[in-house]
């Protein structure tokens, strides 16, 4: 008789062979076996009767703020966040102080987040004018996600914003790079255009012409050097449209936040819904999920960027741009789902398989035999309200306050561990470094 250290039993399964209820048995941490396991022996058996179960939920766009800025958020409050939102894994982001753009600077990272972060991890290391010639061993380090390039100012002093800046990048790594595409030298054109106390005023500076002009320049030098390319958190049309024609070398980010809210946000959330690149008009919003519809958009990413309240609520444009969302990325996005604005596979494909594919994560990213044991159990009927209580983030404030949704995570089980379980965090912090297909055989 087989037997089992956990056995998830009776869940209904979203993985390769569509949706169907199944058992899943795991041993150390992996799937081991799947298919009606009613006669196998284990020492735990979860009921699953009734809920989803889907390949853990990864969000390739986090800002957890540490070190540096860790009022705001750290390692562990972010992925605590994470869990209770049904997330295992994150990619978390080099803007930092000091920034991660080192070998010392991510080693730290890496030491702060093992047995500490609440669900597995990966870090980028910024590409920058000074380190590229160290960037071809840097993007291989265990741990490491890849390399991310600001081509348009944020929260930070990461910026490449020439063209020979990121060509020199592109041409010294191997690795698919991640870039924050809006053209800085447009940026510091049009910032008479804001308006001060006015954050309505904040998508006509960071126009979508801004965004768009240097998504060209940035697909341009891919093709150039040959080289592959993420595009984060599209927020045009313009942009949908023009991508569609180079899916050779680019890959497409979207966020829950610009497929949710648009620009009668700020009226109702003020400074609370400023992001860079900015929430747009609903017309943009329509042309990103027909980008979700025809597959253009590779993967979800919530870009959660979390600040305090005190900052957020500086008079614009002094106000800084940014916004929670690792929590409410599986609320959100499942209630979209019970809308009818994508299925619960398509879903699945941008959070799980899609990052597996696009960044060869090892083990991570499908419920297959094989894999780490990493499942996002939902209940999809289950009708909640989104609060700022429930939030975990330092910052302690969400947009969807007050907002509810149809389509719950109810656990978030990592390597095997019930992380979260009903709204309750059930075992202590063991998080540890994704890794990665690219980057197996780094110098250590």
């Amino acid at each position: 008789m087989n037997s089992f250290d956990t056995i998830f039993r009776r869940g209904t399964v979203v993985n390769h062979h569509g949706v169907h209820e199944t058992d899943i048995g795991v041993d150390n941490g992996h799937i081991t076996a799947l298919g009606n396991l009613s006669r196998a022996a284990s020492k735990t058996v979860v009921d699953c009767k009734g809920l989803h179960i889907l390949p853990g939920v990864i969000d390739t766009q986090v800002h957890f703020r540490e070190p540096g800025l860790t009022h705001k958020e750290d390692l562990e409050t972010g992925s605590r966040g994470a869990v209770m939102g049904g997330v295992t894994g994150v990619f978390e982001m080099p803007n930092t102080n000091p920034l991660t753009t080192t070998r010392e600077a991510f080693d730290a990272k890496i030491a702060a987040g093992t047995n500490r972060m609440h669900c597995d991890f990966a870090f980028y290391v910024g590409g920058t004018h000074a380190n590229v010639s160290e960037l071809p061993f840097l993007e291989k380090l265990p741990g490491c996600a890849g390399v991310k390039v600001f081509m348009g100012s944020s929260t930070g002093a990461l910026l490449v914003q020439d063209d020979d800046g990121v060509e020199a990048i592109l041409r010294a790594i191997t690795r698919r790079a991640a870039f924050h595409s809006e053209d800085e030298y447009m940026l510091e054109e049009r910032k008479d255009l804001r308006v001060p106390s006015d954050p309505s005023s904040h998508p006509v500076w960071r126009s979508p012409e801004v965004a768009l002009n240097c998504t060209k320049r940035l697909v341009a030098l891919a093709h150039k050097t040959g080289k592959r390319i993420h595009v984060l958190h599209i927020s045009t049309g313009e942009e949908i449209a023009f991508l569609a024609d180079h899916k050779d070398v680019a890959s497409v980010e979207v966020t829950p936040h610009h497929l949710t809210l648009d620009d009668t946000a700020y009226a109702r959330l003020g400074t609370y819904a400023q992001m860079n690149p900015p929430v747009r008009d609903e017309s943009h919003q329509d042309q990103i999920w027909a980008g979700v519809a025809n597959g253009v958009a590779d993967i979800l990413g919530s870009d959660h960027a979390p600040h305090t309240r005190e900052e957020k609520e500086h008079a614009y444009p002094d106000s800084h741009s940014g916004m929670t969302g690792v929590q409410t990325l599986v609320p959100t996005m499942l209630n979209h789902v019970n809308e009818g604005r994508l299925s619960l596979e398509r879903f699945v494909d941008m959070t799980s398989h899609g990052p597996n594919r696009l960044f060869g994560i090892v083990g991570k990213g499908r419920i297959a035999v094989g894999y780490d044991a990493d499942l996002t159990i939902v209940d999809m009927k289950r009708r909640e309200t989104i609060t700022n209580d429930w939030i975990a983030s330092r910052a302690g404030w969400t947009p969807y306050d007050g907002v509810t949704v149809t389509g719950w995570p109810v656990g978030t089980i990592v390597r095997g561990h019930k992380v979260m379980w009903d709204g309750e965090l059930v075992t202590p912090s063991t998080g540890q470094p994704m890794r990665f297909s690219e980057a197996l055989t780094a110098q250590t």
